[in-house]
């Protein structure tokens, strides 16, 4: 596990983890969550919104993730915003369902969602998947 902290000069600090593409690793990634927003000064609402947003896409990337892999996220945050960036390598192109109900849960709560999937890439076994979602506290990134 790689664990990297950098502070710019703008205020922003950037936060990240890789573990393996297994879902015992989910505690490690929610506990880094919670710690992250809470150091952020988020509260605990807000605290609980962005990790259950983290769980549900990480819990996806893992149980579509190519054997042996890993999943990485990143948190980067400045005053009263945060994007988390998950990425993994899927098996396969529809590993991540962006139709069911834990999708609809992640675009409530967060403020943007995106995924990019490129194509298969041979030389990792499957299709290299990153999703980077934004919560902003008051509003939306524009309003900021």
């Amino acid at each position: 596990m790689d664990e990297k902290i950098s502070e710019s000069t703008t205020g922003t600090t950037t936060i990240g983890v890789r573990v393996p593409a297994e879902l015992e690793q989910l505690t490690m990634l929610r506990a880094l969550a919670e710690t992250v927003t809470l150091i952020a000064d988020f509260g605990i609402d807000e605290v609980t919104d962005i990790r259950l947003a983290l769980d549900e896409i990480a819990t996806a990337l893992m149980l579509g993730a190519v054997p042996g892999s890993e999943v990485e996220a990143g948190f980067t945050y400045r005053e009263g915003a945060i994007t988390v960036q998950v990425s993994g390598v899927a098996a396969t192109d529809t590993a991540l369902d962006q139709g069911n109900f834990g999708w609809h849960i992640v675009e409530t709560l967060t403020d943007t969602i995106s995924v990019a999937q490129t194509p298969f890439d041979a030389t990792v076994s499957g299709y290299p998947t990153v999703v980077v979602f934004t919560w902003v506290r008051g509003g939306t990134i524009n309003e900021r």
